[in-house]
């Protein structure tokens, strides 16, 4: 009797391992769809138009003779400028610092001995007649000559 009754709990245990087995597989099977085609997941949302659109601006507009992503002048060079002074440094940099053809051919060779710029090669000349009519050094007169002064002693 207590045999039989063995027998059919290990039958009873067989059925209920058959039957986890089976929604372990099923499980497994449906995990691996859903990992290779996520479309097929109950959890998805229809998908819907984006609400934006990407802007496509112009990297290279000019406006008002003003190139618009540099802030530099427009003129024979820009581009030469644009290609190998700001891909280290700001345009703002270049355009703050108004120097002569001798002070911007010894900042480019100051760069090139500190700051790894490349050699420009002929492109050189057109940076700097670029930098040098566009941004030219302004001229820093003396102050004027001071005139009609109370002048008055000090006083220990």
């Amino acid at each position: 009797m207590e045999d039989k009754e063995f027998q059919k709990k290990i039958k009873k245990a067989e059925r209920t391992a058959y039957i986890a087995l089976f929604f372990s597989f099923v499980a497994s099977v449906l995990l691996l769809i859903v990992v290779y085609n996520p479309t097929l997941s109950i959890f998805e949302h229809k998908s819907t138009a984006p609400l934006y659109t990407d802007i496509v601006e112009d990297e290279d507009k000019i406006e008002n003779g003003i190139h618009i992503r540099t802030g530099l002048i427009e003129a024979d060079g820009l581009m030469t400028v644009v290609n190998n002074c700001t891909n280290c440094h700001s345009a703002k940099l270049v355009t703050q610092n108004r120097m002569s053809a001798e002070s911007w051919n010894n900042t480019i060779k100051w760069m090139q001995e500190t700051q790894n710029l490349w050699d420009l090669g002929a492109n050189q000349e057109i940076i700097v007649n670029y930098l040098v009519t566009n941004y030219p050094p302004i001229a820093k007169g003396r102050r004027m000559t001071l005139t009609n002064i109370d002048w008055y002693e000090l006083k220990n």
